[in-house]
Protein backbone atom coordinates (compact mmCIF):
# COMPACT_ATOMS: atom_id res chain seq x y z
CA UNK A 1 0.00 0.00 0.00
CA UNK A 2 1.45 3.77 -0.86
CA UNK A 3 2.14 5.41 2.30
CA UNK A 4 -1.05 7.18 4.26
CA UNK A 5 -2.17 10.86 3.47
CA UNK A 6 -2.27 13.44 6.67
CA UNK A 7 -5.57 13.57 7.08
CA UNK A 8 -5.71 9.72 8.02
CA UNK A 9 -2.55 9.86 10.18
CA UNK A 10 -3.34 12.78 12.35
CA UNK A 11 -6.22 12.32 15.21
CA UNK A 12 -9.56 12.58 13.80
CA UNK A 13 -12.64 10.82 14.65
CA UNK A 14 -11.96 8.17 12.21
CA UNK A 15 -9.65 7.18 13.97
CA UNK A 16 -12.22 5.70 16.78
CA UNK A 17 -14.63 5.08 14.43
CA UNK A 18 -12.16 2.94 11.85
CA UNK A 19 -10.89 1.18 15.04
CA UNK A 20 -14.26 -0.23 15.05
CA UNK A 21 -15.83 -0.70 12.06
CA UNK A 22 -12.45 -1.81 9.96
CA UNK A 23 -12.15 -5.11 11.78
CA UNK A 24 -15.96 -5.78 11.59
CA UNK A 25 -16.05 -5.28 7.77
CA UNK A 26 -12.88 -7.66 7.49
CA UNK A 27 -14.64 -10.19 8.22
CA UNK A 28 -17.18 -10.08 5.95
CA UNK A 29 -14.79 -8.89 3.15
CA UNK A 30 -11.51 -10.29 2.09
CA UNK A 31 -10.25 -7.19 0.39
CA UNK A 32 -7.40 -7.36 -2.46
CA UNK A 33 -6.97 -3.81 -3.43
CA UNK A 34 -5.17 -3.00 -6.85
CA UNK A 35 -4.11 0.63 -8.32
CA UNK A 36 -3.75 1.70 -4.96
CA UNK A 37 -1.37 4.01 -5.51
CA UNK A 38 -3.64 6.23 -7.93
CA UNK A 39 -5.50 7.20 -5.57
CA UNK A 40 -3.77 10.99 -4.52
CA UNK A 41 -2.52 10.93 -1.84
CA UNK A 42 -3.43 14.47 -0.92
CA UNK A 43 -6.04 17.20 -2.22
CA UNK A 44 -9.43 17.06 -3.54
CA UNK A 45 -10.57 14.36 -5.60
CA UNK A 46 -14.15 12.57 -6.97
CA UNK A 47 -14.14 8.55 -6.39
CA UNK A 48 -16.71 7.27 -8.81
CA UNK A 49 -17.18 3.09 -8.20
CA UNK A 50 -19.93 1.18 -9.23
CA UNK A 51 -22.87 -0.09 -7.15
CA UNK A 52 -24.77 -3.19 -7.17
CA UNK A 53 -25.25 -4.03 -3.08
CA UNK A 54 -26.62 -2.08 -0.58
CA UNK A 55 -23.17 -3.39 1.61
CA UNK A 56 -20.65 -2.34 -1.29
CA UNK A 57 -20.57 1.01 0.24
CA UNK A 58 -18.69 -0.97 3.33
CA UNK A 59 -15.82 -2.15 1.07
CA UNK A 60 -15.50 1.08 -0.60
CA UNK A 61 -14.87 2.68 2.60
CA UNK A 62 -12.55 0.02 3.59
CA UNK A 63 -10.54 0.15 0.49
CA UNK A 64 -10.01 3.66 0.46
CA UNK A 65 -9.04 3.69 4.07
CA UNK A 66 -6.28 0.83 3.50
CA UNK A 67 -5.47 3.15 0.44
CA UNK A 68 -4.23 5.47 2.76
CA UNK A 69 -7.23 8.51 2.55
CA UNK A 70 -10.61 8.59 5.01
CA UNK A 71 -13.48 7.85 3.05
CA UNK A 72 -16.11 10.56 2.87
CA UNK A 73 -19.64 9.93 1.10
CA UNK A 74 -22.00 12.38 -0.50
CA UNK A 75 -25.12 11.66 2.11
CA UNK A 76 -29.01 12.59 2.03
CA UNK A 77 -29.16 15.90 3.61
CA UNK A 78 -32.26 14.69 5.87
CA UNK A 79 -29.53 12.32 7.34
CA UNK A 80 -27.74 14.82 9.12
CA UNK A 81 -31.07 15.91 10.70
CA UNK A 82 -30.82 12.08 12.54
CA UNK A 83 -29.80 12.06 16.03
CA UNK A 84 -26.16 10.72 16.38
CA UNK A 85 -25.99 9.67 12.66
CA UNK A 86 -25.94 13.14 12.06
CA UNK A 87 -23.20 14.19 14.47
CA UNK A 88 -20.93 10.98 12.49
CA UNK A 89 -21.96 12.57 9.22
CA UNK A 90 -20.65 16.03 10.08
CA UNK A 91 -17.84 15.11 12.24
CA UNK A 92 -16.53 12.78 9.48
CA UNK A 93 -16.98 15.67 6.73
CA UNK A 94 -19.56 13.39 4.77
CA UNK A 95 -21.01 15.46 2.17
CA UNK A 96 -24.64 16.68 2.36
CA UNK A 97 -26.92 16.42 -1.11
CA UNK A 98 -30.14 17.70 -1.18
CA UNK A 99 -32.84 17.51 -3.37
CA UNK A 100 -33.65 20.85 -4.53
CA UNK A 101 -33.95 22.63 -7.77
CA UNK A 102 -31.76 23.59 -10.44
CA UNK A 103 -30.82 27.12 -9.41
CA UNK A 104 -29.95 25.99 -5.22
CA UNK A 105 -28.95 22.59 -6.77
CA UNK A 106 -26.03 24.08 -9.26
CA UNK A 107 -25.01 26.68 -5.87
CA UNK A 108 -24.70 23.70 -3.58
CA UNK A 109 -22.42 21.66 -6.26
CA UNK A 110 -19.95 24.78 -6.48
CA UNK A 111 -20.22 25.65 -2.91
CA UNK A 112 -19.40 21.29 -2.11
CA UNK A 113 -16.49 21.62 -5.25
CA UNK A 114 -14.92 25.14 -3.19
CA UNK A 115 -15.09 23.23 0.08
CA UNK A 116 -13.20 20.26 -0.86
CA UNK A 117 -10.40 22.03 -2.50
CA UNK A 118 -9.79 24.25 0.43
CA UNK A 119 -9.71 21.22 2.80
CA UNK A 120 -7.88 19.23 0.85
CA UNK A 121 -10.44 16.22 0.70
CA UNK A 122 -11.73 13.50 -1.16
CA UNK A 123 -15.56 12.24 -1.53
CA UNK A 124 -16.56 9.11 -2.83
CA UNK A 125 -19.72 9.46 -5.77
CA UNK A 126 -21.76 6.65 -7.04
CA UNK A 127 -22.23 8.07 -10.34
CA UNK A 128 -25.31 5.44 -10.92
CA UNK A 129 -27.27 7.36 -7.94
CA UNK A 130 -28.39 4.51 -6.79
CA UNK A 131 -27.94 0.16 -7.45
CA UNK A 132 -27.88 -0.77 -10.65
CA UNK A 133 -30.97 -2.49 -12.91
CA UNK A 134 -28.76 -3.88 -15.16
CA UNK A 135 -29.30 -7.89 -14.95
CA UNK A 136 -25.98 -8.95 -14.85
CA UNK A 137 -24.89 -6.17 -12.41
CA UNK A 138 -23.36 -4.07 -14.95
CA UNK A 139 -23.14 -0.04 -14.38
CA UNK A 140 -25.74 1.59 -16.04
CA UNK A 141 -26.22 4.52 -17.22
CA UNK A 142 -24.92 7.69 -15.16
CA UNK A 143 -25.92 10.88 -13.92
CA UNK A 144 -24.22 13.77 -14.10
CA UNK A 145 -23.91 14.82 -10.35
CA UNK A 146 -20.21 13.14 -10.32
CA UNK A 147 -18.84 14.84 -13.06
CA UNK A 148 -20.63 18.38 -12.64
CA UNK A 149 -18.63 18.39 -8.65
CA UNK A 150 -15.68 17.72 -10.36
CA UNK A 151 -15.68 20.19 -13.25
CA UNK A 152 -16.67 22.73 -10.93
CA UNK A 153 -13.80 23.18 -9.49
CA UNK A 154 -10.99 21.10 -11.85
CA UNK A 155 -11.07 18.26 -8.80
CA UNK A 156 -9.92 14.93 -10.33
CA UNK A 157 -12.43 12.35 -10.80
CA UNK A 158 -11.06 8.76 -10.15
CA UNK A 159 -12.90 5.62 -11.27
CA UNK A 160 -12.86 2.32 -9.58
CA UNK A 161 -14.57 -1.04 -9.64
CA UNK A 162 -15.28 -3.40 -7.22
CA UNK A 163 -16.56 -7.02 -7.60
CA UNK A 164 -17.54 -9.92 -4.79
CA UNK A 165 -19.84 -8.28 -2.49
CA UNK A 166 -22.61 -9.32 -4.00
CA UNK A 167 -21.70 -13.31 -2.16
CA UNK A 168 -22.42 -11.26 1.16
CA UNK A 169 -25.51 -9.33 0.27
CA UNK A 170 -26.94 -9.54 -3.34
CA UNK A 171 -29.30 -6.55 -4.94
CA UNK A 172 -31.99 -6.60 -2.88
CA UNK A 173 -31.32 -10.09 -1.18
CA UNK A 174 -30.59 -10.46 2.28
CA UNK A 175 -26.91 -10.53 4.45
CA UNK A 176 -25.03 -13.97 4.28
CA UNK A 177 -22.65 -13.96 7.45
CA UNK A 178 -21.55 -17.29 6.56
CA UNK A 179 -18.81 -18.37 5.40
CA UNK A 180 -16.68 -15.16 6.66
CA UNK A 181 -14.27 -13.17 4.52
CA UNK A 182 -15.29 -13.44 1.05
CA UNK A 183 -13.05 -12.24 -1.44
CA UNK A 184 -13.63 -9.03 -2.67
CA UNK A 185 -11.45 -7.44 -5.21
CA UNK A 186 -11.13 -3.45 -5.71
CA UNK A 187 -9.20 -1.91 -9.09
CA UNK A 188 -8.73 1.92 -8.65
CA UNK A 189 -7.97 3.13 -12.47
CA UNK A 190 -6.81 6.27 -13.63
CA UNK A 191 -7.90 9.41 -13.50
CA UNK A 192 -10.68 10.56 -16.14
CA UNK A 193 -9.42 12.91 -18.92
CA UNK A 194 -12.06 15.62 -18.58
CA UNK A 195 -10.01 18.35 -20.11
CA UNK A 196 -12.43 18.27 -23.17
CA UNK A 197 -15.38 19.07 -20.48
CA UNK A 198 -13.38 21.32 -18.58
CA UNK A 199 -15.60 24.53 -19.61
CA UNK A 200 -18.35 24.19 -20.98
CA UNK A 201 -21.47 23.12 -18.87
CA UNK A 202 -24.13 22.13 -20.93
CA UNK A 203 -26.13 19.44 -20.52
CA UNK A 204 -25.08 17.34 -23.62
CA UNK A 205 -21.50 18.00 -22.47
CA UNK A 206 -21.99 16.60 -18.97
CA UNK A 207 -23.84 13.82 -20.30
CA UNK A 208 -20.81 13.09 -22.57
CA UNK A 209 -18.48 13.74 -19.41
CA UNK A 210 -20.24 11.23 -17.37
CA UNK A 211 -20.89 8.65 -20.07
CA UNK A 212 -16.74 8.74 -20.16
CA UNK A 213 -16.52 8.03 -16.65
CA UNK A 214 -19.22 5.45 -16.78
CA UNK A 215 -16.86 3.50 -19.57
CA UNK A 216 -13.95 3.58 -17.41
CA UNK A 217 -15.12 1.88 -14.72
CA UNK A 218 -17.06 -0.76 -17.04
CA UNK A 219 -13.68 -1.27 -18.38
CA UNK A 220 -12.31 -1.52 -14.84
CA UNK A 221 -15.01 -3.92 -13.51
CA UNK A 222 -14.62 -6.09 -17.03
CA UNK A 223 -10.76 -6.55 -16.02
CA UNK A 224 -11.79 -7.91 -12.28
CA UNK A 225 -14.86 -10.04 -14.01
CA UNK A 226 -12.58 -11.26 -17.01
CA UNK A 227 -15.37 -10.55 -19.60
CA UNK A 228 -16.11 -7.86 -21.52
CA UNK A 229 -19.16 -5.29 -20.40
CA UNK A 230 -22.12 -4.54 -22.43
CA UNK A 231 -21.11 -1.74 -25.42
CA UNK A 232 -24.36 0.27 -23.96
CA UNK A 233 -25.67 1.28 -20.77
CA UNK A 234 -28.46 0.06 -19.72
CA UNK A 235 -31.27 2.90 -19.21
CA UNK A 236 -33.82 2.18 -17.00
CA UNK A 237 -36.10 4.08 -18.92
CA UNK A 238 -35.89 2.12 -21.64
CA UNK A 239 -37.07 -0.89 -19.54
CA UNK A 240 -40.04 0.41 -17.66
CA UNK A 241 -37.59 0.08 -14.76
CA UNK A 242 -38.39 3.59 -12.11
CA UNK A 243 -35.26 4.93 -10.39
CA UNK A 244 -35.53 4.95 -6.80
CA UNK A 245 -33.00 6.05 -3.49
CA UNK A 246 -31.41 8.77 -5.95
CA UNK A 247 -28.92 11.09 -4.52
CA UNK A 248 -28.05 12.88 -7.75
CA UNK A 249 -29.70 15.21 -9.94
Amino acid sequence: MPRASQEKTRPSVFWPLAAVAAPLIALLFKLEIHGAEKLPREGAYVLAPNHYSEADPLAVALAVWKAGRAPRFMAKESLFRVPVLGWILRSTGMVPVARSSSASSARQTLETSETLVRLGRGVIVYPEGTLTREPDLWPMRGKTGAVRLALAAGIPVIPMAQWGVQQVMPRYGKLRLWPLRRRVTVLFGDPVDLSAFQADGQTASLTGATDKVMADIAGLLSQLRGEPAPAERWNPADHGQKETGRLEP
